[in-house]
């Protein structure tokens, strides 16, 4: 069948490749070339062989704390993150009588756009009228007044928790996983005597180990692309507290006009990233048996 098909399946094939080679094969392989160049708008490449790596990795403060953030935002959403997700979902999979109700309003924040999410906090979080200084005024000092996305020392917390609580798309799958466990495992647990805890804590959790790792990718790699939030709330400030790989290479290529050297940052995110991916289908064994 698969033989007599082949034509077929060549042919439908074809667009997506075609596709995949013009807007990312090409990309990739221009975004690595150029990031051993010196180039800047308006003028030709010149190959400057690995100064721009070198650079980075010696000289280069910004992109160190850059690494560093993105480093940090990537283990926390993969980690805490998915975890909210992940007992959220379980919650709501016992279906108790607000869980349709509790499951609409936490998609709410996933729905919006993150720019949007973005001029929300800042309203909240605004020192002079913002809810959450307002609260504090009123059970604490009159004269509180924090400004939490410029203050170094909340600023990392704030954008943080912009994002990090809001687990919806994590528990969505992770539902869909619980719903496809056969019920008559719960039935042979409950016969056996087993307590809820021990149902999720030995059958349940143990057979969600390959959505688990894919959510742990998702969110992950969902850090190395994130932007309008940060953009909208600290624009990677105070100073470079709150910049991340995504940022620092916006501000590389299109504010300092230095295309070569954000691309070698470029060349690095992917890098990372791929890394990152291989680990996590190691660690989780992705795709094996469950068994």
């Amino acid at each position: 069948m698969v033989r007599k098909n082949r034509g077929y399946i060549t042919l439908f094939l074809l667009p997506t490749v075609a596709l995949f080679i013009l807007v990312y094969a090409v990309s990739l392989v221009i975004l690595f070339g150029t990031s051993f160049t010196e180039w800047s708008a308006g003028r030709s490449p010149k190959f400057i062989g690995l100064t721009n790596y070198i650079q980075l990795f010696t000289d280069d403060a910004d992109f160190r704390q850059s690494a560093l953030n993105t480093g940090i935002w990537v283990v926390l959403q993969s980690t805490i993150h998915v975890a909210i997700g992940t007992i959220f979902a379980i919650i709501l999979s016992m279906k108790e009588f607000y869980w349709k109700f509790a499951r609409t309003v936490y998609m709410f924040p996933n729905i919006i756009s993150g720019a949007a999410v973005g001029m929300l906090f800042l309203c909240m979080l605004n020192p002079d009228f913002g809810a959450v200084n307002s609260i504090a005024r009123l059970f604490g000092n009159a004269d509180f007044s924090q400004n939490w996305f410029m203050d170094y020392a909340t600023a990392f917390f704030s954008v943080t928790m912009t994002w990090l609580p809001y687990a919806a798309v994590v528990t969505i799958l992770i539902l869909a996983e619980i719903a496809a466990i056969p019920e008559s495992l719960y039935e042979s647990a409950r016969i056996d005597g087993a307590s809820t805890l021990k149902i999720n804590l030995y059958i349940v959790i143990p057979m969600l180990r390959n959505i688990i790792g894919t959510c742990v990718i998702l969110s992950g790699t969902s850090m190395l692309q994130k932007m309008d939030i940060i953009l909208m709330t600290t624009g990677g400030g105070p100073g470079n507290e709150t910049m991340n790989l995504p940022i620092y290479i916006y501000k590389t290529a299109l504010m300092d006009n230095n295309f070569g050297y954000s691309n070698s940052v470029g060349v690095f995110l992917i890098g990372f990233g791929l890394i990152f991916v291989l680990l996590c289908r190691n660690l989780f064994r992705i795709g094996s048996s469950q068994h």
